[in-house]
């Protein structure tokens, strides 16, 4: 999926059931901006600063993350990574 737009991880990874994460904060929120106006639904996309955690600490507020919201909680929901420091 190298050289992909946006959209089409997105469609990919809603396809396939995942939700997608990206340091891409920006464009990736205008896409779920997008989606939501058009009722197009997406399974769901976690946000994060790129190099503004480590990657322990990353995968520590994932964690929380996944314990904290289902699936279903996710589908099209945008969810910030810096909200899971608890």
């Amino acid at each position: 999926m190298i050289e992909r737009k946006d959209a089409e991880h997105l469609d990919y990874a809603t396809q396939q059931g995942r939700v997608l994460c990206s340091f891409n904060v920006g464009d990736f929120y205008r896409l779920h901006t997008d989606y939501v106006a058009h009722n197009k639904p997406h399974a769901g996309i976690i946000l994060m600063r790129q190099q503004h955690y480590s990657v322990g600490e990353q995968m520590r507020r994932l964690l929380r993350l996944i314990v904290g919201k289902s699936a279903e909680d996710m589908k099209n929901w945008v969810e910030f990574l810096s909200a899971w420091n608890r």
